[in-house]
């Protein structure tokens, strides 16, 4: 598809699939792209994602970016789902290594400049990965934060150049909850330890009662997307 073919595509899709289910969506995906994957953090979002790409295409790329500094029971969960649903998930690693990082540019890069780090860490990353298809999958949710407010199920990603795929986008966090009770999926246990967002273990905090899913990340600046979707 050209930029003209992709941007009618979005507007059309993104109409006539708005009240559609998440499988719905992504079945357009599957059947309309063949470079298609699913970016997966191993949160309560991306694992029911998994699960219904499992049962839709099972074939379809999922991959993570490894930052090298998850927290152990997301590597955990890693290794369940593969074992689980038979599946090799494609990882992701940052041209630099933490050791690198911290000769270059400071040790604990992610207190001095997140943003920084971030980019390093995934946002460079990913546009690597992402140069590889047509077309992404994300596990983005309206209500997880303002900046998400206005995401379509089905949108143009001006950042990377790609059409992008948010089956959940009209989901609740109890939306996911059920699916993942219904369904028996393995999910990350720190989310029964008031971690509701997981992201890397120096910027990721447990959620006191009250507060907002994701202030528990990057709690002590004023942050609060790491630029895979902004």
């Amino acid at each position: 598809m050209n930029l003209f073919e992709k941007e009618a595509f979005v507007t059309k899709a993104a109409e006539e699939y708005e009240n559609q289910s998440a499988e719905a969506v992504l079945k357009l995906a599957v059947e309309t792209f063949p470079r298609l994957t699913l970016a997966c953090s191993f949160g309560a979002e991306d694992v029911v994602l998994v699960d219904m790409l499992q049962k839709i295409n099972p074939n379809v790329d999922i991959f993570y970016l490894d930052t090298n500094v998850h927290f152990p029971e997301t590597y955990e969960t890693r290794d369940r789902l593969e074992q689980h649903y038979g599946t090799k998930f494609v990882q992701v690693l940052p041209k630099l290594t933490l050791e690198e990082q911290a000769e270059k540019f400071g040790d604990e890069l992610w207190k001095s400049d997140a943003n920084h780090c971030c980019n390093i860490r995934k946002v460079d990353p990913l546009t690597d990965i992402l140069g590889n298809y047509d077309a992404w999958i994300t596990g983005i949710r309206r209500d997880q934060a303002p900046t998400r407010a206005n995401a379509k199920k089905v949108e143009y990603d001006v950042k990377f150049g790609l059409i992008k795929f948010n089956p959940l986008a009209d989901w609740t966090s109890e939306d996911v909850w059920n699916y993942i009770r219904e369904n028996n999926v393995i999910y990350n246990p720190l989310h029964d330890r008031n971690y509701p967002s997981i992201g890397c273990t120096h910027c990721t905090r447990q959620v006191a009662e009250g507060e907002d899913p994701r202030a528990g990340r990057w709690a002590s600046i004023e942050k609060t997307e790491c630029g895979l979707h902004k």
